[in-house]
């Protein structure tokens, strides 16, 4: 007598990466200190890391070298794939902001990004977003936005360090920030990993 089971047959589903969460300033300004910023899912650097390079790379030509500051990742990969290639990371605690990322390319020279923290609130990340992908809004760092956000909002952050906090003291003029916050920005919206091109929309 044979044997015989009503076991479905297996089939293969292509797994699709979460979306990087990005927001960018247009290539045609001038880009100052920050040239837009990103939102990561999760703590897992390797993982984040990989999902923001395989959409940066084919915008900007291949991305080379990536540098982060330590202060907030429990752990910094030393390389990690992107778009069939490896990358470098390379990690620091006082000469990189804390609260910024770059990647090297060979076009675009480097790509600053603000890093907001995964914890933080919807709201708040969007107006961090539109912040620092603002090309009209005067120049500025990392830190210095995520202290304008805490000043003004206060409560709807989360993850804020004590030196980002300090050095926006009482009195300073957050208006730049407010009026930035509001402005449209150029989110990023494609699927990192996907056959698709990276695409933009404004939100």
């Amino acid at each position: 007598m044979s044997a015989t089971t009503d076991r479905p047959s297996l089939r293969i589903v292509p797994f699709r990466a979460p979306t990087a969460r990005l927001a960018l300033k247009t290539v045609s300004t001038s880009r100052g200190p920050l040239d837009g910023a990103w939102w990561p899912h999760s703590r897992d650097l390797t993982h984040e890391l990989s999902a923001l390079a395989d959409v940066l790379d084919p915008l900007s030509g291949r991305i080379t070298r990536i540098a982060v500051n330590a202060t907030y990742w429990p752990a910094v990969p030393s390389r990690i794939p992107v778009n069939g290639h490896v990358v470098r990371v390379g990690w620091f605690t006082t000469e990189l902001d804390p609260h910024k990322i770059m990647l090297l390319s060979h076009t675009t020279g480097s790509w600053n990004l603000l890093v907001i923290p995964p914890e933080t609130n919807a709201p708040a990340a969007a107006r961090l977003m539109a912040a620092a992908s603002d090309s009209a809004s005067p120049p500025t760092t990392a830190s210095a936005l995520m202290a304008a956000e805490h000043a003004l909002h206060g409560g709807s952050m989360t993850a804020l360090d004590q030196d980002s906090e300090e050095r926006w003291e009482d009195g300073d003029d957050t208006s730049s920030y407010r009026a930035a916050s509001d402005r449209p920005c150029r989110l990023i919206t494609a699927n990192p990993g996907s056959p698709d091109k990276a695409r933009s929309r404004v939100r």
